[in-house]
């Protein structure tokens, strides 16, 4: 379909089209000194495009993007989603321990990134995170660690035989056949075809995929551009990265359909202060705009509920559950799945347009009830009408906004010769929600500190994962267990901020 007015778009390709026609020149994405067009999106991302189905990318290919903020992040992104595929967002914190497993979990096809970011050489921790890829005397990749992982894309330069760049990609695709290929494969993206995969972390040591479709996308991205009362040529200064949702959702997205310009910089931060709608009252860093009190998460694309007021007495956490975003329901339910009586606390469920499709790799049935709403791992407590966030029923970590799963962290603490037992909780922090913790028992006679942990959990763990606060035990018997034998976590939670040394400055 040939749209031309970006609030009628239902797909990405559609959108670029669309927003190319309605806004040409002006900028869309400006990292000083580089600043990129509409025009220059459309045009550009075609290219790619076009290369990038000439190397066998497709419709429902994984394909990972791996950059920082910026004008390159936005034509990737483009070009992957107009060829169908798939896009992957790679975090920049990611270690090369942690990148394997994303590019595995994820069964990427392919992976497209810069070279470098900041102080981090990306082609080196790529070698270290697939050991096999020295060994490669070709471009096209068959590696037994990332089994479906054909080619990696740095850009122009790179020497290495198992690299590929982006300027091969778009000369692949210059005969002028690929124009009406590309054309063609616009034609065939669906509204309810798969879009992009949010990574993020899960209850397991596994990284957690959010598979949302590209009708679920844009309908959020109308919604939020209407919601925010973006105008054409508004300015929006990002602060969060675009590998997670709140930089699409609080920035790139609906600052794109409005016709206005996403302002990046090259360090790009998290946490819960840094967002339009927030859980709890904070300084508003978006000059010109309102504050909301709102909850969302990756599962919904973004906020998915308001309340009217911050904070209620002896509910802290979050302000009240008061709307829902349009088209969305919401149950809070006890053990059994019965919703909860005035007073109690449940399980919140969600079903609506832009719930996710699907987690990477989990059975349905593991995260969908039988009705189709989502268990989102979220606790509310019932106060007559209204409902309460009171805060994860998992052992999930929410620190700054990102989120932590404290097996990943103990499984590597785990690997530390020195280390016998290690048990990773959080612990409540008035500056970001939560801090990670660990309680950690030697192996007897092995010295450590608290420094030499975080310093080699660095080259293995992102730097908002790595524990901020340690506390060594004498032996496992002095872990606060349950009859079942299980970690009694707010206990052990406060034993480590008793015991453990003063949290380093967050970085």
């Amino acid at each position: 379909m040939n749209v031309s007015d970006p609030t009628r778009a239902t797909t990405i390709p559609e959108l670029i089209r669309a927003t190319a026609h309605a806004y040409g020149d002006q900028p869309v994405v400006r990292l000083d000194p580089v600043e990129l067009s509409y025009d220059a999106l459309e045009r550009e991302s075609a290219r790619r495009a076009r290369g990038l189905l000439a190397t066998g990318v497709g419709k429902g290919t994984r394909v990972g993007l791996w950059f920082g903020n910026g004008t390159e992040w936005a034509i990737w992104w483009a070009a992957i989603s107009r060829t169908g595929a798939v896009c992957v967002p790679l975090s920049t914190f990611l270690q090369p321990a942690e990148l394997a497993r994303v590019v595995r979990h994820a069964d990427l096809h392919g992976l497209i990134g810069t070279r470098s970011f900041l102080d981090r050489d990306f082609a080196d921790h790529l070698g270290l995170a697939f050991p096999t890829l020295g060994s490669a005397t070709g471009p096209v990749l068959a590696l037994p660690e990332a089994p479906f992982l054909r080619f990696v894309a740095l850009e122009d330069g790179s020497a290495e035989p198992w690299c590929t760049t982006h300027g091969a990609i778009v000369a692949a695709g210059a005969d002028p056949v690929w124009a009406d290929v590309l054309a063609a494969a616009e034609a065939e993206v669906h509204p309810d075809d798969e879009a992009i995969v949010i990574c993020t972390s899960g209850q397991s040591a596994e990284p957690k995929g959010v598979v949302h479709v590209h009708g679920a996308v844009l309908e959020k991205v109308h919604y939020l551009r209407d919601m925010y009362q973006f105008e054409c040529g508004v300015t929006c200064q990002i602060l969060l990265p675009f590998f997670w949702v709140g930089g699409l959702t609080m920035g790139l997205l609906p600052t794109m359909e409005a016709g206005g310009v996403a302002v990046c910089t090259d360090r790009s931060t998290w946490g819960s202060g840094q967002v339009v709608g927030a859980a709890i009252e904070q300084e508003n860093p978006y000059a010109g705009m309102r504050m909301e009190p709102a909850l969302g998460m990756t599962e919904t694309f973004g906020i998915y509920s308001w309340g009217e007021e911050w904070r209620v007495p002896g509910h802290p956490l979050c302000a009240p559950i008061d709307a829902l975003a349009p088209g969305f329901e919401m149950r809070v339910v006890d053990e059994t799945g019965n919703p909860v009586v005035d007073g109690e606390r449940g399980e919140i469920l969600l079903r609506g347009p832009t719930v996710t499709r699907r987690i990477l790799k989990v059975a349905r049935s593991e995260v969908f009830d039988p009705d189709g709403f989502y268990r989102t791992g979220d606790q509310a407590q019932r106060d007559g009408a209204r409902f309460h966030f009171t805060g994860r029923i998992s052992d999930m970590i929410k620190t700054a906004g990102a989120n932590v799963s404290p097996a990943e962290v103990e499984r590597e603490l785990l690997a530390l010769d020195e280390v016998a037992v290690a048990h990773v909780v959080a612990i409540d922090d008035v500056e970001r929600d939560q801090i990670v913790g660990a309680a950690i028992v030697l192996v007897p006679g092995a010295t450590l500190t608290p420094a030499e942990i975080r310093a080699r959990l660095r080259d293995r763990l992102s730097s908002y994962k790595v524990p901020r606060k340690i506390a060594f035990l004498d032996s496992v018997d002095d872990v606060p267990m349950t009859p079942s034998t299980k970690v009694r976590r707010v206990e052990l939670a406060a034993m480590i901020d008793a015991a453990a040394e003063p949290a380093e400055p967050a970085e």
